[in-house]
């Protein structure tokens, strides 16, 4: 195991449009940490690269990684796509001893976080409702009446479900919200839990006969 500490998982949530993607990149800039890439049935973007932020499958595929138990969680989202989070990563993050950021929505997190109780959650907030419309309708990805859907299923999220993360981060400001993302992963690496598995801290407190 290479890395300094045992590896974290780090689940990152919140409503499409918020900035999620960009952050979770600062979140990569730190050293010994990866990224667990999801799996979808939607069709790729016209910017995305598969093996990047998803890998894309068929609904057949999809349902095989299912029934083989493949996923550490998976979901239907607005009732037209499946997402799952493929377990190989957690497995390769500890065999490697990285952390592990897993960007899943809100029913993912309630899958996943009962299975990691050491994980550390973090829900991404746009400044306000307008301005997460605004992004939405910048993208020039869906029509209104997505983009309608989408802000009501945002506003359920924040309101039901912000609330169960250990952390909330506005994403108003990139650079801002980027140094804060990354502090919580920093931080979260020197919890007294964390530490004292470290072989780092272990040689100080042997040295003081501990």
């Amino acid at each position: 195991m290479s890395s300094s500490h045992p590896p974290i998982a780090f689940i990152v949530s919140g409503p499409s449009g918020c900035g999620k993607s960009t952050l979770v990149e600062k979140m990569l800039e730190l050293p010994e940490i990866m990224f667990s890439i999801s799996c979808t049935t939607r069709k790729p973007r016209p910017a995305e690269s598969p093996g990047k932020w998803y890998n894309f499958v068929s609904e057949e595929e999809f349902e095989r990684m299912v029934a083989r138990g493949e996923f550490l969680e998976h979901a239907r989202v607005f009732g037209r796509y499946n997402y799952g989070t493929p377990r190989r990563w957690l497995e390769e993050s500890r065999a490697k001893g990285w952390d592990l950021v897993l960007e899943i929505d809100v029913q993912g997190a309630a899958q996943v976080r009962p299975g990691l109780p050491d994980s550390v959650s973090i829900f991404i907030l746009p400044p306000s409702r307008q301005a997460l419309g605004e992004r939405l309708r910048a993208r020039g990805q869906d029509t209104e009446e997505e983009i309608e859907r989408r802000l009501a299923q945002a506003q359920q999220e924040i309101l039901e479900h912000a609330k169960h993360y250990d952390h909330i981060v506005i994403n108003d400001d990139l650079e801002r919200a980027g140094r804060k993302v990354q502090s919580i992963v920093l931080a979260a690496r020197t919890r007294i839990k964390t530490a004292l598995a470290t072989d780092t801290v272990r040689a100080v407190l042997r040295s003081f006969g501990g």
